[in-house]
């Protein structure tokens, strides 16, 4: 089952995030239907599979592969991240790192400038953690880029 990844978590019909995958949890993604799988943890992130891309494309799913430094975010790998969810937009997408954390919010940054809820954003983010000040500031600093209130 999907929700023994840690931290799964659906957002809507079209988007999966998580934690890191098991190596065996890849054939069951794709049996849920997931075509497109987003990695953002680091090669050297916890439970991290130097093998990931062979195991997605073996269940013929595309694999698009970020590493975005945990305690230093660059607005070039959210930019990226968006590039992805945008040219990805018509497929069901799979999103993990190490915890779900760096997913989360980066999610949280997406659909708000998506035009999704903003309260309902936020609290997806917040189901997996609080981000505490690198990230806060992160968020904040491209939430003020794109005309949108700052987290409190």
């Amino acid at each position: 089952m999907l929700e023994e990844i840690k931290n799964f978590l659906l957002l809507g019909e079209r988007i999966g995030t998580a934690g890191m995958p098991h190596a065996e949890q890849f054939k069951e993604i794709a049996q849920h239907g997931y075509r497109v799988v987003i990695n953002l943890a680091l090669p050297t992130s916890t439970n991290s599979l130097s093998n990931e891309g062979e195991l997605v494309s073996r269940e013929s799913m595309t694999y698009v592969h970020i590493p975005v430094k945990f305690d230093t975010p660059e607005p070039a790998d959210y930019e990226k991240f968006a590039r992805m969810m945008d040219l990805f937009s018509k497929e069901k997408v799979f999103v993990h790192c190490a915890m779900n954390m760096r997913v989360s919010a980066f999610m949280f940054l997406y659909r708000v400038e998506r035009g999704a809820d903003r309260r309902e954003a936020e609290e997806a983010m917040k189901r997996i953690w609080e981000p505490y000040e690198v990230w806060r500031s992160f968020l904040n600093e491209r939430l003020r880029k794109v005309g949108k209130s700052e987290l409190i």
